[in-house]
C-alpha cells in the first residue's frame, strides 16, 4: 500500500531536528556536518540567528497578502537586488524552476513584442539543469526525467557545454536566446569557462538575441560573487535566482534588464505566493549577510582553500577520484567508482555530502562555514576515500587470487 506521503524520492533514512551553522543533529542525536545545504539552499547555514528573528518577527506581524497590493518587503528586496546587480527590475516566485519558467516566458514575450514572435526557440546546453516543470524539463533536455510526460514543449535546441561553435551554429531564424549555468551544480559541478561566456554575451549581441542566466545554484554569493557570471566581467539580460536566496525559505526570482523585464504586463504572468511578505523577509535578511562588507570575499577565500584540499585528496586516492573541480563554495569530485559509494563513506564518517551527474560527488556547504568546519570536513573526506581505497584493494587483490 502507498505511504501517505507520496515516495518518489529515494530518502536517506536520516531525519533532523535541530541544527546550528554547518552541522545537523538528527533525531537520535547523531551529529553530522553539513556540506550539502539542502541541495546548495541554506545559505546562512542552520539556525542563523538574524535569519531566524527576520522569519520570526515577520510572522507575528502578516505572512500572505498576495500581490493584489503592494508588500513593502518585496519593494525592499528588489530594489536591493537591482542595486547589486545588472538589473533593473525583479520579479517573486517560489522556486528554481518557477523562476527559469518566468525567465523563458519574458524571453519569448520580450521577443514577440519586438515584433518577432517566430523567435521562440532557445539554445540550452547539454548537462544542464533546469527545473522539473513541462518547460524547463525540456529546457534541460534530459529524456530520462521528460520520460513518461508525453511529448516535450518545443522551442529548445541543445548543443554541447563550453562549446562556442555549436552554440553559434544553433543560432537560426527561430532563435529567442540563449540560457546557460554559469556553473552546471546538477550536471556534475561544471563551471563554464568565462571565455565562453564572453563569447556568449558577444554572439547575442551580434544577432540581436537574448542572454539569460540560470543562477539558481551559483547565485547569492555561492562562488564570493553575488552572481556567478560576474567573474566573467559580462552581465545577462535575464536571470533565474532561487535556493540560497531565501536562505531556506522558499523564494525565487527572476532579474532583467528594463528592455526584457516590461515584458511581463500585468496578465502575462503571477504567482500566489510568490513575494509575500515573509518570504521576502527571509530574503532581506539573507542579502543583510551577504552584502555585509568583506563576506563574498571571505566566501571566496574559504572556496579556494577547500577546493586545495580537495585537489590533494583527488591526488591522494587516484583509485577513489579522478579530480576535484567547482568554483567558490559549488564544489565537486568525480568519482573513480560509483559515487554512492563514496557518498556511503562520508556519511559512514559523519559527512553529508551530495551527488550529481557525471559521477560527482558535490559539496556546497553553507556560505557561513568557518576554516575549522572545512578542516572537519576535509578530515571526514580523507578517512572516508581511506576505507574506500582499501575496499577497492582488497577487491582487486581477491580478483587476482581468484585467477
Amino acid at each position: 500500500m502507498i505511504p501517505a506521503l507520496l515516495p518518489n524520492y529515494a530518502r536517506a533514512d536520516l531525519a533532523f531536528e535541530r541544527g546550528e551553522g554547518a552541522w545537523l543533529w538528527t533525531v537520535n542525536g547523531r551529529r553530522f556536518l553539513d556540506f550539502g545545504s539542502g541541495i546548495a539552499t541554506a545559505s546562512l547555514g542552520h539556525g542563523h540567528p538574524h535569519l531566524v528573528k527576520a522569519i520570526a518577527d515577520q510572522a507575528a506581524k502578516v505572512i500572505h497578502t498576495s500581490n493584489l497590493y503592494r508588500i513593502p518587503q518585496a519593494e525592499r528586496l528588489a530594489q536591493r537586488l537591482v542595486d547589486a546587480s545588472f538589473a533593473d527590475s525583479a520579479f517573486f516566485c517560489n522556486s528554481g524552476a518557477e523562476a527559469n519558467e518566468g525567465m523563458i516566458k519574458m524571453m519569448r514575450r520580450a521577443m514577440s513584442d519586438a515584433g518577432k514572435p517566430e523567435r521562440f526557440r532557445i539554445i540550452c546546453f547539454e548537462g544542464a539543469f533546469h527545473g522539473r516543470t513541462l518547460a524547463t524539463l525540456a529546457a534541460t533536455g534530459n529524456h530520462h526525467y521528460m520520460e513518461g510526460f508525453g511529448p516535450p514543449v518545443d522551442g529548445f535546441d541543445h548543443v554541447p557545454f563550453n562549446n562556442m561553435n555549436a552554440a553559434r551554429n544553433a543560432i537560426g531564424p527561430g532563435t529567442c536566446g540563449i540560457i546557460v549555468e554559469p556553473v552546471q551544480g546538477e550536471g556534475g559541478v561544471r563551471p563554464a569557462d568565462m571565455q565562453f561566456l564572453r563569447d556568449l554575451r558577444a554572439v547575442c549581441d551580434e544577432y540581436g538575441i537574448i542572454l539569460g542566466m540560470d543562477e539558481v545554484q551559483s547565485g547569492i554569493g555561492r562562488t564570493g560573487k553575488l552572481f556567478a557570471h560576474e567573474w566573467s566581467g559580462i552581465t545577462p539580460d535575464v536571470l533565474s535566482s532561487a535556493k540560497g536566496i531565501g536562505g531556506g525559505f522558499p523564494l525565487g526570482a527572476v532579474l532583467a534588464r528594463e528592455a526584457f523585464a516590461k515584458a511581463l504586463k500585468p496578465g502575462t504572468h503571477g504567482t500566489t505566493f510568490g513575494g509575500n511578505p515573509l518570504a521576502c523577509a527571509a530574503g532581506n535578511a539573507v542579502l543583510d549577510v551577504v552584502l555585509a562588507p568583506g563576506f563574498l570575499e571571505d566566501v571566496e577565500r574559504k572556496g579556494r582553500k577547500l577546493r586545495t584540499e580537495l585537489g590533494k585528496i583527488a591526488a591522494e586516492f587516484p583509485t577513489v577520484f579522478v579530480d576535484a573541480r567547482g568554483l567558490g563554495l559549488l564544489l565537486g569530485m568525480k568519482a573513480a567508482i560509483p559515487v554512492a559509494g563514496v557518498q556511503a563513506a562520508c556519511i559512514e564518517q559523519d559527512l553529508m555530502a551530495i551527488t550529481a551527474g557525471d559521477n560527482v560527488l558535490r559539496l556546497a556547504p553553507p556560505l557561513v562555514v568557518t576554516d575549522a568546519d572545512i578542516d572537519q570536513a576535509v578530515g571526514m573526506l580523507r578517512a572516508a576515500a581511506t576505507k574506500v581505497a582499501a575496499s577497492i584493494d582488497k577487491a582487486a587483490a581477491g580478483k587476482a587470487a581468484a585467477q
